[in-house]
């Protein structure tokens, strides 16, 4: 869970400080944003590769190289000169961190029995929601209010500990399931697997149109992109809630009823900022809905994934990975393209077209 705090920080922290990193390097708050985007892009096809190549090593070995490359990489982002060193470090900690998530699910799945795999997952999953209840808003404070450069050194010493940890508790001689070329195919036949990650794309890509640029999106509607930082806060402490909500609940409802009602509640989040944009109020209560079904609804995903081929969950769940970073660079590339041409209203409504589709193909993988 840990590790999935240090790995979604590590990805989703420029969201945090893209005034700071423009003003710094002397671009264009579009440009600070594709390091958002092109890393996606990476992540994207790095996820499912690296689940192939990787497959028949100790996961305890495999998840702890995965955190000490990140924690070096915080490093070395902390010193970077300029902008494009700061993007090259990142797109190589991006590939290398593409590793941790889809296989973190994996090691889960195998530690416990069958009946617990589905609130052990979401559990795991958590690390996520506290990357945005926590991480987040705190790297956002920390970069307008003492340095970005500070906010890369506190990720560094927290996955430091993170890598002392897993080298700890991890047991030894933990593999999987070989991954072979011939899986990828199997995989791709299943319609049910192919559903899902249509789901995964879809729910991602509705929330990072308007996610990847909250700061500005403040700064232009409400006139403050300090509120921001609430808004981050509200929306990961709702993530962590709604994400406990969901680890009790699914061994009852089932996964896909749980699934559901999170991807309806994210459209109903999105509809909001979209109805109320330029309304500080409505903007940061559209947190809340937003917020609670954000990380369940991915979590509830990974279980429907889990189920659907169990002995080849860490492929499955690294092609769900590869999924939210498609999602991530079709959103923050279209909302980058909003912003740059001053669309600003017209971001939720895009993230709403995303939400419907997204709702409409929950219900055709119904089975």
């Amino acid at each position: 869970m840990l590790g999935n705090f240090i790995t979604g920080v590590s990805i989703l922290a420029p969201a945090g400080m893209l005034p700071e990193l423009s003003h710094e390097f002397g671009v264009s708050i579009h440009e600070a944003g594709l390091l958002i985007t092109f890393g996606a892009i990476v992540l994207c096809i790095c996820s499912p590769v690296s689940a192939w190549l990787t497959s028949r090593f100790d996961r305890r070995v495999l998840l702890s190289v995965t955190v000490a490359i990140m924690a070096a990489a915080q490093f070395a982002s902390m010193i970077a000169p300029n902008y494009a060193t700061l993007m090259a470090i990142r797109l190589v900690m991006l590939a290398v961190a593409a590793l941790f998530t889809p296989q973190a699910a994996g090691v889960a799945a195998m530690m416990v029995p069958p009946e617990r795999r589905g609130s052990t997952m979401s559990y795991v999953f958590l690390g996520w929601s506290l990357a945005l209840a926590v991480g987040l808003p705190l790297v956002a404070y920390v970069a307008s209010h003492i340095g970005w450069r500070v906010a890369y050194s506190g990720i560094g010493v927290i996955a430091l500990l993170n890598l002392a940890l897993l080298i700890w508790r991890i047991p030894g001689g933990l593999v999987g399931t070989p991954v072979n070329l011939s899986t990828w195919g199997d995989l791709a036949r299943n319609p049910l697997i192919v559903l899902l990650l249509v789901i995964t794309v879809l729910q991602t890509s509705g929330q990072f149109v308007v996610f990847t640029y909250l700061g500005p999106l403040f700064e232009k509607l409400g006139g403050n992109s300090q509120l921001a930082i609430i808004a981050f806060g509200i929306y990961g402490v709702m993530g962590f809630i709604g994400n406990v909500i969901a680890s009790r609940v699914v061994d009852t409802w089932g996964a896909y009823r749980t699934s559901l009602t999170a991807i309806a509640m994210l459209l109903v989040g999105i509809a909001m900022w979209a109805l109320g944009a330029g309304l500080v109020p409505v903007m940061l209560a559209s947190m809340v809905p937003w917020g609670m079904a954000f990380s369940s609804a991915n979590s509830m995903q990974q279980v429907r994934l889990a189920g659907a081929a169990p002995l080849f969950a860490s492929a499955t769940v690294s092609l769900n990975t590869s999924g939210l970073y498609v999602g991530q660079a079709i959103g923050s590339g279209i909302g980058g393209f909003l912003f740059s041409h001053e669309m600003y209203y017209a971001v939720g409504y895009v993230g709403v077209g995303f939400l419907v589709l997204a709702l409409i193909t929950v219900f055709l993988s119904r089975r």
